[in-house]
C-alpha cells in the first residue's frame, strides 16, 4: 500500500517520477506534515453529504485528505502540468474533479452549480498561493458563495491580520472585510519545514466561518469598504485626515462635527475602530451627501 502523498519520501518520489520542478511565480510548496493536514480537516467539518473546494491542489497532498473526508472535492489547478500528476495520484478516488484554471478567472457560480448540486454544504479547504491569497479570499468572499467555511493555509502574518481585533497594527481593511463575512479562527501556526521546498515564512491555518448575515448592517455596502479603505490610506493620520479626501477640505470642519455626532474622536486613528463604528460613520456620510 503506498504511503499517503503528504511525507517528505512519496512527495519526493511524485516529483522524479513526472520529472517536476518548481516555478517560484507560482508559490508551490507541498505540505508534507500529516499533524497539519489532520487539523485542516478537523477544521473543515466535512462528511460524505459535503463538498470541497480546494485551490491549489499542487500534488494532491490535501486533496487525498479531502477525497477520504468529502462526498466530492473539485480541485482548482493554474498549472497545466500537475494535471496528468493528480490524475495519476488520485485515480483511486472517484470523488475528485480536478479542474484546469485560474480561480480568479473561474466563474464559481456555474463551477458550484456543475460540482456541488445535490450537497448539504460546501466549505473551501486549501494550500493557497501566497502571492495572490487575499484576491482569492476576497472573491470567495464578495460572490456570495453557499459557502459553509473557508479553511485555508496562508503566510502567518495575513492570517494575523484576518483575525486581529481592533486597536493593534494588524488590524486593517483586511480585518474588517473578512470579519464582515466571517468570524476567523486560528487553527494552527505552521513553520517552513512542513512543506517542500521550505518557505522562508511561517504559515498558518485559519478557519472563517461564514456569518449568516454580515457582522454589521449598511445600506451600501461598496460604500462602506470605500469608507474602510480611505480610512486606512495613511494609517499615521488621523481618521478625520484620512476622510478629508472624501469630504473635500471646504467640509473638513462638518466632517469633524459628523464624526463627533457618531461619538467618534476625530483625532482617533482608522486602527482603534470596531466595524460597528464604521458601519455609523458610513451611514452618516451618505446622509451629509459627502460621500456620493
Amino acid at each position: 500500500m503506498l504511503k499517503e502523498i503528504a511525507t517528505s519520501s512519496r512527495t519526493r518520489d511524485i516529483i522524479r517520477k513526472h520529472g517536476f520542478t518548481f516555478k517560484k511565480s507560482l508559490g508551490q510548496n507541498f505540505l508534507i506534515n500529516s499533524d497539519v493536514l489532520d487539523q485542516i480537516i478537523a477544521a473543515a467539518g466535512l462528511d460524505e453529504t459535503r463538498g470541497a473546494l480546494e485551490v491549489g491542489p499542487g500534488i494532491g497532498s490535501l486533496t487525498e485528505r479531502l477525497a477520504k473526508a468529502a462526498g466530492k472535492v473539485a480541485s482548482v489547478e493554474i498549472d497545466r502540468r500537475l494535471i496528468p500528476i493528480l490524475e495519476d495520484v488520485l485515480s483511486p478516488y472517484g470523488n475528485v474533479n480536478v479542474v484546469h484554471s485560474d480561480i480568479l478567472k473561474t466563474d464559481l457560480q456555474q463551477l458550484w452549480k456543475e460540482q456541488f448540486a445535490g450537497l448539504a454544504g460546501v466549505s473551501v479547504v486549501a494550500n493557497l498561493p501566497y502571492y495572490v491569497t487575499t484576491p482569492i479570499i476576497m472573491k470567495l468572499l464578495e460572490e456570495r458563495l453557499p459557502l459553509e467555511n473557508i479553511v485555508v493555509m496562508v503566510q502567518k502574518e495575513v492570517a494575523q491580520r484576518m483575525a486581529a481585533k481592533p486597536g493593534g497594527k494588524d488590524f486593517g481593511s483586511l480585518s474588517i472585510a473578512v470579519q464582515y463575512y466571517c468570524e476567523p479562527e486560528l487553527v494552527c501556526i505552521v513553520p517552513g519545514k512542513a512543506f517542500i521546498p521550505a518557505p522562508n515564512v511561517e504559515s498558518a491555518v485559519i478557519k472563517l466561518k461564514r456569518r449568516a448575515e454580515p457582522a454589521v448592517i449598511v445600506s451600501d455596502e461598496a460604500k462602506f469598504f470605500h469608507v474602510v479603505q480611505t480610512s486606512f490610506a495613511q494609517r499615521r493620520k488621523t481618521l478625520a485626515n484620512n476622510l478629508a479626501a472624501l469630504s473635500g477640505k471646504d467640509r473638513k470642519g462638518e466632517l469633524t462635527e459628523l464624526l463627533l455626532a457618531c461619538d467618534i474622536n476625530p483625532e482617533r486613528r482608522a486602527e482603534t475602530l470596531s466595524l460597528q463604528e464604521f458601519a455609523r460613520v458610513c451611514e452618516a456620510l451618505i446622509r451629509s451627501g459627502m460621500l456620493v
